[in-house]
């Protein structure tokens, strides 16, 4: 007669830390292109919501973007970069 031993493994999931996608006013890009390429990197805005953040950026001189992973994080700000814009993105305290 054998006797089994079950062993039981918990498995504690941390939670990824986030990352914010900021996006910095500039002189150079017009609203539109911004507004565009917002909608164009971050599939889940819509146009007032892009529009928003661009506005946000234009008179405050900053706006969040999205609050994310920083794998998708890092992709979203070197996206924006690549067409011209003013991106940095920081850990979500």
């Amino acid at each position: 007669m054998s006797v089994e031993t079950i062993e039981k493994t918990s498995t504690v999931r941390k939670i990824a830390p986030r990352y914010r996608v900021l996006l910095h006013n500039d002189d150079f890009n017009s609203m539109e292109h911004v507004v565009q390429t917002l909608m164009q990197t971050v599939p889940s805005l819509t146009q007032p919501q892009a529009v928003s953040i661009m506005m946000e950026a234009h008179s405050n001189g900053i706006a969040l973007v999205i609050t994310c992973a920083l794998e998708h994080a890092e992709f979203y700000c070197e996206t924006l970069k690549n067409h011209g814009l003013t991106s940095t993105i920081e850990p979500d305290e």
